[in-house]
């Protein structure tokens, strides 16, 4: 094989620049990742550790630690990783349309919200903000399909209690 041929330096030519270019996203990716954690308040350096920056996550946008094996087991992680991308754009105020920026572009839309204007709100999660209490209860005033007889209801009444009546 002739190794002296002008194809076999394009070759390497392309190779060196794709390679460059590789690596110039995940240096965008992981910089504007690395904001995000701080303004969540988590330390920075924590988004270029493998499975750790999953778990940081998963607590920025207030979903249970256990999510951690939803992303680990293959098929599943896809839906729960855009899942957990989801919830991150809405933390911080996003839509859905930004969301689906952070999934094919994340080196253009991750710098975006790290080095932008866009603030934590806190986590999107209705558990983190005290379940579907107030504004989050679909069942919250006239839909209420228990009435008064809510059986979900922690109020202590005297003439329900069947333990004094025995």
């Amino acid at each position: 094989m002739d190794y002296s041929s002008p194809y076999s330096s394009a070759g390497a030519g392309i190779g060196l620049g794709a390679g460059l270019f590789y690596l110039i996203v995940l240096v965008l990716t992981y910089a504007g990742l690395w904001k995000v954690f701080v303004k969540a308040g988590k330390p920075g350096w924590a988004a270029i550790i493998p499975i750790y920056n999953a778990i940081i996550l998963i607590e920025i946008v207030g979903k249970p630690t256990i999510w951690i094996l939803w992303l680990l087991i293959p098929c599943v992680n896809f839906v729960f990783g855009i899942w957990l991308i989801n919830l991150l754009s809405k933390s911080f105020g996003k839509t859905e349309g930004y969301t689906v920026g952070l999934i094919i572009l994340p080196f253009v839309f991750y710098p975006m919200l790290g080095f932008g204007d866009a603030r934590y709100l806190g986590p999107s999660a209705a558990e983190a903000q005290g379940g579907f209490n107030g504004t989050n209860n679909p069942f919250g005033g006239v839909n209420n399909p228990f009435g008064e007889n809510n059986p979900f209801q922690n109020k202590k009444d005297d003439s329900s209690d069947q333990s004094t009546n025995l």
